[in-house]
């Protein structure tokens, strides 16, 4: 039978992870130290690409640190408090930064959040460094170095990090409700990300320069 307590310390998880999360970093930055509410500028998406493409690289890096340590943060705090729950955090966090209590439920699209979440699951259930996290990046950068586009990458990696969880998960050597976990995760980015893959589509999406001043895109 479930105790008080153990009900306690899940709402408590599932609380702070969700709070945590719903923290916008880009916003908070652009409104602390550029005075500019990146909401109405570029995409207008609360997530490290629009701010390197409003605030510049510096503010764009640190964002996607932030938010990155959002859900890793989240997924270390709930170890401490219920062990067992770290996946459950992540996803809540995830969820908060697209869905952020503080910024009227409008946010980002959880890339940088889910790598934060990869970096979760491989220290606290996997333990595999390359397969659940490098690989993932290494596909990102591919993506990217081959095709140019933030968004088509993050989607490509985030499927491939799925399908290759699945993979691992039938070879019994991680637990199958991490592949579940990041298969959702991935299906959620890609939905996120609905206008990006029609713009795609149309040929009009922007692209990213890997020389001169504008990294981050036109």
């Amino acid at each position: 039978m479930v105790s008080t307590l153990e009900i306690g310390k899940v709402l408590l998880v599932c609380l702070c992870s969700y709070l945590f999360g719903s923290i916008p970093w880009a916003l908070v930055i652009g409104l602390v130290f550029y005075h500019k509410d990146i909401r109405k500028e570029g995409s207008g998406n609360l997530g490290g690409t629009n701010a390197g493409r409003v605030l510049g690289k510096p503010a764009g890096v640190t964002v996607i640190l932030l938010d990155a340590l959002k859900a890793y943060i989240s997924m270390w705090i709930s170890h401490m408090i219920l062990p067992g729950s770290e996946i459950y955090a992540g996803l809540l966090c995830c969820a908060g930064h697209c869905f952020p209590v503080f910024a009227h439920f409008k946010g980002g699209k959880a890339v940088a959040t889910s790598y934060g979440f990869m970096l979760g699951i491989t220290t606290f259930t996997t333990h595999q460094w390359f397969w659940n996290f490098f690989f993932a990046i290494l596909c990102f950068f591919l993506v990217l170095y081959l095709f140019r586009m933030v968004s088509l990458a993050s989607c490509t990696a985030l499927a491939a990090e799925a399908l290759v969880s699945l993979i691992l998960s039938a070879a019994g050597k991680v637990p199958f409700s991490v592949s579940l976990a990041l298969i959702v995760l991935a299906l959620f980015v890609t939905y996120r990300h609905k206008a990006n893959i029609a713009r795609i589509k149309n040929g009009t999406e922007s692209h990213i320069r890997w020389m001169g001043k504008e990294l981050w895109g036109k």
